[in-house]
């Protein structure tokens, strides 16, 4: 099965405060297999009926890659440009942004201007907040969402995950993520959900969905961007936010709470209320969690969410026990009824796992006679690897012990290591030499060998430098900077020929 095969048609109607469903499917832009096979892995055990990755954007080849569905292996298609993974997927309304800060936002604004596409989430740090500002006006034109930039994602329980998400499969069994609760939260921090993720489940019935909007000072989404969704959606019986030092977004809320947008119980605490101890202004992990001005400080904001009607512990130690008491009233009052626990199924452990946990074993493919690491000194055919360094055997002596089993006199020590450096070159011009040589030992004329290796010539050896030179002048007498080149060129998924050769002689 490909997850082409179950990507059919446009994306399933959603309400507009839902972003996430069981039927989401994403396109993956970066070829990150560890965050592909976790999603997948939340998707088993959450027991949705298809992968929620429809499709990978990997700028450097196309095909299929192959990963895990449960215990059977599935191929998702792969793709160089995200044009084509739309066109191919058009039911896929997610895009996971893995590019580099370099590459995230051409990418997030393609897919922001993608009809199909309705949410970007950028997991990359360190977008130019001019560029960020720009994608957020895109976004709020064209209806579309954004989480991040640096953030971890988020996660719908028992529907779709971003990326990694919520951590290991443990520990989101251990959060009940696999199937949804009534609580939904937004944090700035992608670190602390995972810690509201586990809260949540111990204190409620668990979490509904959770969000981290990122680290910078001008997310993509903010606070009160996600809880007015909350708000809407009438599976969501609580709210939850963990804000910050630095950045006005809070007050937002506070407004929304004071004119009766968010009615819905929200428990609400910023951290960093021990930055008041520091002689001076401390700049936290975050971009962002910097106060500029005391309203931007963790206390004020605290205040000012209490005042308006969100229930505010004292401390972060007190935050679960405010979770606690919230959730524990909506139940005795009769507005909602705890969801109940439901069991996983279970996930098959990888081989490598498995062996390296010692639950299973494996027989040896081989058995070597030659070198022995098992002992606290490595030895080659008997020989400790120290007394090969203190006679100085060489690369020659030590190819003796390992080809031939024995030590070989100096003079054939010696030979080897002549033929290693006359032939250890590094260059292209090697396949072309190597082809002559064949040629000739297998009883051609001279002329012949000599046309065996020059008949290897081709785009990627000796050609690449009529290439390469092509490429340049093209590029120099249009005026344009070595830079543009690069782009271009890359833009257009062509190979610069001649990139990676070094230069022998600088005389």
């Amino acid at each position: 099965m490909t997850a082409k095969e179950v990507s059919k048609g446009k994306p399933r109607e959603k309400p507009d405060y839902k972003l996430f469903d069981p039927y989401t499917k994403a396109i993956i832009f970066g070829y990150q297999q560890r965050a592909i096979q976790r999603m997948l892995d939340f998707d088993y055990i959450s027991r949705r009926e298809y992968p929620s990755v429809a499709a990978i954007v990997n700028p450097t080849r196309d095909g299929f890659h192959k990963c895990f569905w449960g215990a059977k292996e599935i191929l998702i298609s792969m793709y160089r440009t995200i044009r084509e993974a739309v066109e191919n997927h058009p039911d896929a309304d997610v895009m996971v942004n893995f590019a580099s800060f370099r590459s995230a936002y051409p990418t997030t604004k393609e897919a922001l201007l993608t009809d199909t596409i309705r949410t970007v989430a950028v997991i990359a740090e360190g977008v130019p907040e001019r560029r960020t500002k720009e994608l957020i006006k895109i976004a709020k034109e064209r209806n579309k969402w954004i989480i991040g930039p640096a953030t971890v994602g988020g996660i719908a329980a028992g529907a779709f995950r971003i990326g990694n998400t919520a951590g290991t499969i443990e520990n989101i069994i251990a959060a009940k993520l696999h199937r949804p609760g009534s609580v939904a939260y937004v944090s700035k921090s992608g670190g602390l959900s995972n810690e509201l993720n586990n809260i949540i489940a111990r204190n409620t019935d668990g979490v509904y969905e959770g969000i981290a909007i990122g680290g910078d000072r001008y997310p993509g989404s903010t606070f009160i961007d996600h809880l007015l969704r909350y708000e809407k959606n009438p599976d969501v019986k609580m709210m939850v936010m963990l804000g910050e030092v630095g950045g006005t977004d809070e007050y937002d809320v506070v407004e929304a709470l004071k004119d009766g947008r968010i009615t819905k119980p929200l428990v609400a605490w910023c951290i960093g209320t021990c930055a008041k101890v520091f002689p001076a202004e401390v700049q936290f992990g975050h971009a962002g969690a910097r106060a500029g001005a005391e309203k931007e400080t963790a206390d004020a904001k605290n205040e000012a969410l209490r005042e308006a009607g969100a229930i505010v512990p004292n401390s972060f130690e007190e935050f679960d026990v405010k979770i606690k008491e919230t959730f524990d009233e909506l139940v005795r009052s009769g507005k909602h009824t705890p969801i109940p626990d439901v069991e996983p199924p279970q996930l098959p452990m990888d081989y490598d796992v498995a062996l390296k946990q010692g639950l299973i074993r494996k027989p040896t493919n081989f058995i070597s006679t030659i070198s022995d690491d098992r002992g606290e000194e490595l030895r080659y055919c008997g020989i400790p690897i120290s007394k090969i360094f203190e006679e100085k055997w060489g690369l020659g002596g030590v190819i003796g012990l390992l080809w031939f089993k024995k030590k070989l006199p100096k003079w054939a020590r010696d030979f080897l290591e002549m033929v290693i450096l006359v032939t250890a070159d590094h260059g292209p011009a090697v396949s072309g030499a190597h082809n002559s040589i064949v040629a000739a030992r297998a009883g051609k004329d001279l002329v012949s060998a000599l046309a065996s290796g020059l008949l290897t010539i081709g785009p990627r050896f000796g050609g690449a430098v009529q290439g390469a030179a092509e490429h340049f002048t093209t590029y120099l007498y249009q005026g344009y900077s070595p830079e543009f080149m690069v782009k271009d060129m890359k833009s257009k998924n062509i190979n610069i020929q001649g990139i990676g050769h070094r230069v022998k002689s600088v005389t």
